[in-house]
Order: structure tokens, then C-alpha cells, then sequence
């Protein structure tokens, strides 16, 4: 059974560390920044999940958002159908599992569903989620805003990230920290509807399905732009508020790219963009957001690399900045994503 951590603790406050505090962020190549700005109150729908196991007919007490699925064995093989829809065969979207598949599929305020699995596929856990219509928590949010060398971003407490989800039944971390000098960048989409009316909710069943489902104690992405153009800090790596990386200035390690992981930074467009580009918005963050760091860092982005993981040393000749599926079998980032890399080095090395 899939463990479902439906209650959400109120997010502790932080101290909003940042690389600089203007926009410009040209002029100030350190990681250190403001010092406490305080925090305001706001709420967040608590993230609700009703878990199931094994194929067949499941129902839920609330209105899904998503439905999450993992399953072991063969890659491809399983289906989901809502109620009254129709069968929509799973594939592994930008989460991937070395020993099978997870994906995230949106469920449109469904109260039924039923999975269904070929015989090459066992293990098959689904999770019903949703996080716009939970009971109201109160997280305390930075009050002024939190930038990474200029650029604005909302902090784990501002898209109502539950830390408690972070921790084992006996309080100790699920996924411990680990920390590597930065290498690569890698970006990904989420493969979740475009158009998202609520990019914020759909964060916040990401890190659910990441942290809950794939056992990975965390969201899997540093950083992630929805359409609009807002980035929103990923996975935890500590609290001095200094998204990704530590004082010491080593990326924390995620979970977003099997094997090349250690050192690799992950951004996620939400999204799909196999067959849609990105928002000028987006595509224009995503540009901005690799500027500064790899100019942080010290990194080109247009520059041709040996990877090497610092866990196993395995290496791989890549890019400074490359797609997922330079690094495993996916669709990810989208097709339309991945023909843009090109573009997005050259503007990203631009002074």
C-alpha cells in the first residue's frame, strides 16, 4: 500500500537568503544576500490522497486533481480510464523509474477510476490526489520577495510545499541530503496539461507523487516555470534559504534523471511540450535562470562536458545544458523543447 500523507504541517519560517537583491543580478557573484525579511501567513488547501493497490476499480471521498500510478516490471503495458472516459495507456512521463514506470496523470475532478496492467507488470500502486480543496493551512511565506542572483522565485512555503513529507513515520529524513559541486544542468517538462490554471496545485501533486509514491522524499526538480513565467524552488537543500545549493556553494542532489543525478541541476517547465512550445514567458525564465547560475558557477552553456557522477564515476560526454533524453529513454522535455536547447545556450551565454 502506498504510504498517503495527507495532513500538512504549517511551513516552517525561513531566512530568504539570496545571490543578489537586485535584478540585475550582473553585478554579485557570491551566494550570500539579505538577511531575514520576516514572514506573513497565508493558506494553502492541505493536500488530500486516498491510495490503492493492484489493478481493478478504485474510488475516492473528494474531487482528484491527478492520479498518481507506479508499477514494476515493463515499461509500458499499463492503463488508466476515469469514469466514464475512456482507457489512456500510461507511459512514464519526465519521472522515471529504472524498474518499471510513474506518471502523473491528470484527472479532472474524477471520484472513479479503474487500472488495468499487461502481465509483464506487477507491483501496481495508485494514489488519488488533491491539492485545491483540502481543508485550509497556514504556511508562513517570505513577506518580501526571494530571488537567486535576481531572479524572483516562490520558495517552498510560498506554493505550500508540506515538509512533512520530507520524514519517515519515525521522524528521520526519507531521502538525507547529499551534495556535489554543480556539473550540468538538465531540463525537463512535467508532461501535466498546458494551460494550467493552477500551476501552484499542480507543484504541489508533483512533489506528493515524487516524495509519496516514487519513495523519493522530495520533489524531484530544483526549480520549475509554469507558463507564466514564475519559478518555483524545488527540492529542499537546507535552511539558510539559498535554493539548490548549500553555503558552500554544491548543488544538493535530486531526483530528476536516473544515474546523472549527483551534480546535475533539473528545471521543469510544467507542461507538455512535446507537440507546443513554451511561453515566451517560460522559455524566457528558463533562459535567465541558467544566465546566472552557470555564470555563478563559473559553467559556459554552450560548452561540450564529460560528466562524470561523483557517486559511481560513470561520465558521459554531454552538454553543459542538455534535454533528459540525452541521458535516459523519455519523451522528455518535449520534442518542441528539445529542438529550443540550441537557442536557449546561445541566449543563455550571451553577455
Amino acid at each position: 500500500m502506498i504510504a498517503a500523507g495527507g495532513a500538512v504541517a504549517a511551513g516552517a519560517a525561513i531566512t530568504p537568503m539570496v545571490f543578489a537583491s537586485t535584478d540585475s543580478g550582473e553585478s554579485d557573484n557570491s551566494a550570500s544576500g539579505s538577511g531575514d525579511s520576516g514572514t506573513t501567513p497565508e493558506k494553502f488547501p492541505a493536500t488530500r490522497t486516498e491510495a490503492a493497490t493492484g489493478t481493478g476499480a478504485a474510488t475516492t471521498a473528494f474531487a482528484a486533481s491527478y492520479v498518481g500510478v507506479r508499477w514494476s516490471g515493463a515499461k509500458e503495458g499499463a492503463a488508466i480510464r476515469l469514469a466514464d472516459g475512456d482507457w489512456q495507456t500510461l507511459k512514464s512521463g519526465c519521472a522515471t523509474a529504472e524498474d518499471g514506470g510513474t506518471v502523473l496523470v491528470a484527472a479532472q475532478n474524477a471520484t472513479a477510476y479503474e487500472v488495468k496492467a499487461s502481465s509483464g507488470i506487477d507491483g501496481v500502486h495508485s494514489l488519488a490526489i488533491d491539492t485545491t480543496d483540502g481543508p485550509d493551512r497556514t504556511f508562513q511565506v517570505p513577506s518580501e520577495p526571494t530571488r537567486v542572483r535576481g531572479v524572483r522565485y516562490l520558495s517552498r512555503p510560498a506554493w505550500g510545499a508540506d515538509e512533512s513529507k520530507r520524514f519517515k513515520p519515525d521522524g528521520s529524513v526519507n531521502s538525507p541530503e547529499t551534495y556535489y559541486p554543480l556539473q550540468i544542468i538538465t531540463v525537463h517538462h512535467t508532461a501535466t496539461p498546458n494551460d494550467d490554471p493552477d500551476p501552484a496545485a499542480t507543484v504541489r501533486a508533483i512533489y506528493e507523487m515524487h516524495a509519496i509514491t516514487n519513495d523519493w522524499g522530495d520533489i524531484g526538480y530544483h526549480f520549475l516555470i509554469d507558463e507564466a513565467g514564475n519559478v518555483y524552488e524545488g527540492r529542499y537543500s537546507g535552511d539558510d534559504g539559498i535554493p539548490a545549493f548549500n553555503p558552500d556553494g554544491d548543488l544538493v542532489t535530486g531526483f530528476h534523471s536516473v544515474g546523472y543525478n549527483s551534480g546535475a541541476l533539473g528545471i521543469a517547465l510544467i507542461g507538455n511540450l512535446d507537440q507546443q512550445a513554451p511561453t515566451d514567458a517560460a522559455k524566457a525564465s528558463l533562459i535567465r535562470l541558467i544566465k546566472v547560475i552557470t555564470r555563478f558557477k563559473g559553467l559556459d552553456p554552450q560548452a561540450q562536458v564529460t560528466y562524470t557522477n561523483p557517486v559511481n564515476g560513470t561520465k558521459k560526454d554531454t552538454h553543459t545544458v542538455g534535454g533528459h533524453r540525452d541521458y535516459f529513454a523519455t519523451e522528455c522535455p518535449g520534442q518542441i523543447m528539445y529542438d529550443l536547447l540550441g537557442e536557449v545556450r546561445a541566449a543563455a551565454a550571451r553577455r
